[in-house]
This record gives C-alpha cells, structure tokens and sequence, in this order.
C-alpha cells in the first residue's frame, strides 16, 4: 500500500475544502513547498497536489506555488486542478511534476483525454471525485450526469 499525501492549494495556501465547498475552507498553511517538505521529511514517497482554483477556473492558477513545491521536491510529484489541455499537461510534464491528474477533462472531453493517453500514457491519472456516487466536475461545482462507477468502466476501456 501507498499513503500518498495531498496538498490543496487556493490563494497560495494549504487548505481543505468540507465536502468539496470553496465557501467552507481550511486554511492549514501558508507555505504548500514548506509542507512538502514536512511530508517529505515524514517518508512520503510522492506528493499529489490540487490547485483548487485551477479546478474551478478550468485552467492553472497556483502555478507559483506547484513551482515552489516542485524546486524542493525530492520525491514525485503529481499535480491536478484546471488541466484541460494538451499544452497544460506538456508545460507541467516538460517541468519537475512527474504526472498530470485530469478530472473535469477526462469527463468532458474525450478528445484530450484520447490524446493524453497517446502522448504522455504512463504519466496520465485520472482523478475521479463523486458525490452521492455521481461524478463531480469543474472542482465539485457540477454534478455530472454519470454514476463514478459508470465512467471507471469506460476509462478502463480507453485504457487508463
């Protein structure tokens, strides 16, 4: 088994969101890279990282700190929030983050998620969040007309 630690990030801060509200956050630090390091130096083999305002606004936001976290890093990183294109996984794929989580995209978007696959296969995730088991987009604002069960059944025949 692998406990891989999480950082959210909005406005630049460690945070939680309850249940998935912006308006009901957390705020745990203002340091994400600080944190890391704390995981780090706890025995995290790899970091996931949630910009949170990214995966509401449906395009990177906390790229300053996701860099931070990155130049300090010593173990892998993975990063989701607002990734909805091809330039978007290359640009966090050709820096420090070693793989790319699609929510919102690989729902919405088959063409992207199809061409993720085919051009960056291994270092592909796919984050599925629910609520009530339907599947949650656009950082849990939209509930999707798909059961979270349904759309692992499709995912793993395109082969994620």
């Amino acid at each position: 088994m692998q406990i891989i630690p999480a950082i959210d990030i909005s406005g630049g801060r460690c945070v939680r969101l309850a249940q998935g509200d912006y308006a009901r956050e957390t705020v745990f630090s203002d340091d994400p890279a600080e944190v890391a390091a704390r995981w780090q130096d706890a025995g995290a083999s790899r970091i996931h990282v949630v910009d949170l305002d990214g995966a509401r606004e449906g395009r990177p936001v906390n790229a300053e700190a996701i860099q931070a976290i990155c130049a300090i890093a010593t173990v892998p990183v993975q990063v989701g929030g607002g990734i909805r294109d091809i330039a978007t996984i290359d640009q966090y794929l050709n820096g420090r983050v070693q793989r790319a989580v699609l929510g919102t995209a690989a729902v919405k978007d088959q063409t992207t998620l199809l061409n993720a696959i085919t051009l960056f296969r291994d270092r592909i995730i796919v984050g599925i969040d629910a609520r009530d088991g339907m599947v949650a987009t656009e950082g849990w604002i939209e509930t999707y007309s798909l059961s979270a069960k349904d759309l692992v059944h499709q995912l793993a025949e395109l082969g994620v």
